[in-house]
């Protein structure tokens, strides 16, 4: 089974690495790293590191506190933090600077893992969610590094891929594999499949342990200020291409009912910042955009957010939030940030990205979920009219965020002693 993996592995990386070369024609981004997919184009570091994977921009976002906890902890251990996506990069540069060594994950070859080894020369690995890269597994344990995977999960549907592919770690999986667990469900199908019960734990999911900026609420109150004043305002963060079109069907409903809502865009990636702003004149909206840093008049229809590291802040600005990349089959985005700020939400179908936090909100009563223009309005318009409600789902939606917390401190207790045990 391993041999055919590895054949296979080989047949696809070239169409991968292709996929790269193509993507980066329009976002140089893709280009940038490189040498990282095959285990080069780093230094050796000099001692051994701890090794943090997040494969993209909400795992690198879930990753802060405990990057930051390890950092703390284990100041003379260097850390080296990858990530499978440009935007994932980017967000790591924002949050860690300097502090954090920040590669992309290399092929899942023979070859690119045991290169990516011998630089990184990694103590510890720690992988959020689920991540299978069998070859890293593998190679965890021929060189004896303990493994953890922290947030783990396996959805129901997903048990037997993952049966299937744990023939290529059995070893692996079965001793050196410390599972972290986000719930008893997921402990015990980690458990079916073959992982040690004395290495299976329930931590929850980090995802909840994340902080807001100090001064976020002062500095969201300023933004509105300058922005809105007292108009009603709604923020739609994260969109994907199709799904701004949606919006703005809603928008131009809801301004029918409230002709004074302001709409904060907020497309998820900047490569697709023109394009929106295209959109928008092309459908003829009155729009600002804020890396132009002019202030929303009383006749501006749309703010978009066209710059980086501001969405959050504009979420504290805002009445009512819809999450994007969930009218459109994406998989949703990052409902916890909303959430504590005490919003309340709204999101598409789509959320299978994070379908455990979704569910969560919708049952306790923090977030409903839409299906079309129509129906976004209504609620939109619904909540802006109705403060009370507005403030009852904002504050279940704190509520399960700080009854949730508590992942972080669990995942450490299992981490600290593989790490007090290095020796180092």
């Amino acid at each position: 089974m391993r041999f055919i993996y590895i054949v296979l592995a080989y047949l696809l990386v070239p169409l991968a690495f292709g996929q790269q070369l193509w993507r980066g024609l329009r976002d140089r981004d893709y280009w940038r790293g490189l040498g990282d997919r095959f285990g080069v184009g780093y230094p050796v570091e000099q001692s051994r590191t701890i090794w943090v994977h997040a494969v993209s921009v909400g795992e690198v976002q879930a990753s802060a506190a405990l990057v930051r906890a390890l950092r703390a902890r284990y100041a003379h251990i260097p850390l080296v933090l990858t990530t499978v996506t440009p935007t994932g990069a980017q967000r790591a540069h924002e949050l860690f600077g300097d502090d954090v060594r920040i590669r992309y994950i290399p092929y899942d070859l023979p070859g690119c893992v045991r290169r990516f080894f011998d630089r990184t020369r990694p103590l510890l690995a720690v992988i959020l969610e689920t991540e299978i890269w069998p070859n890293l597994y593998h190679e965890c344990g021929r060189r004896g590094v303990p493994l953890v995977l922290a947030s783990a999960r396996i959805s129901p549907r997903s048990v037997n891929r993952y049966r299937l592919l744990v023939s290529l770690f059995r070893e692996t999986l079965s001793h050196g594999i410390v599972i972290a667990a986000q719930s008893e469900s997921d402990a015990g199908r980690f458990r079916s499949i073959g992982a040690s019960a004395g290495r299976t734990h329930v931590t929850g999911n980090v995802k909840f342990d994340f902080e807001l900026p100090p001064g976020l609420p002062a500095r969201g109150r300023a933004l509105r200020e300058e922005h809105a004043g007292n108009r009603p305002v709604w923020i739609a963060g994260s969109t994907h291409d199709g799904e701004e079109d949606l919006v703005l069907d809603a928008h131009v409903a809801v301004r029918r009912e409230l002709p004074d809502a302001l709409l904060v865009l907020v497309p998820r990636h900047r490569n697709r910042f023109d394009s929106v702003a295209a959109l928008l004149r092309r459908r003829g909206v009155a729009f600002v955009a804020r890396s132009t840093r002019e202030r929303s008049t009383a006749r501006v229809e749309v703010l978009l957010l066209d710059t980086l590291g501001e969405l959050v802040m504009f979420y504290a600005a805002a009445d009512v939030a819809f999450v994007g990349g969930s009218l459109v089959p994406i998989g949703g985005h990052n409902l916890l940030e909303p959430a504590a700020l005490a919003l309340p939400i709204l999101t598409g179908p789509h959320n299978f990205n994070s379908e455990d936090i979704a569910r969560l909100f919708v049952e306790v009563g923090a977030a409903n979920v839409v299906t079309s223009p129509r129906e976004l309005s209504a609620e939109v318009v619904r909540l802006l009219r109705d403060e009370a409600a507005r403030k009852e789902m904002g504050t279940a939606g704190r509520r399960a965020v700080d009854e949730n917390r508590g992942a972080l401190t669990r995942l450490l207790n299992l981490i600290d002693p593989l790490i007090d045990g290095s020796g180092i």
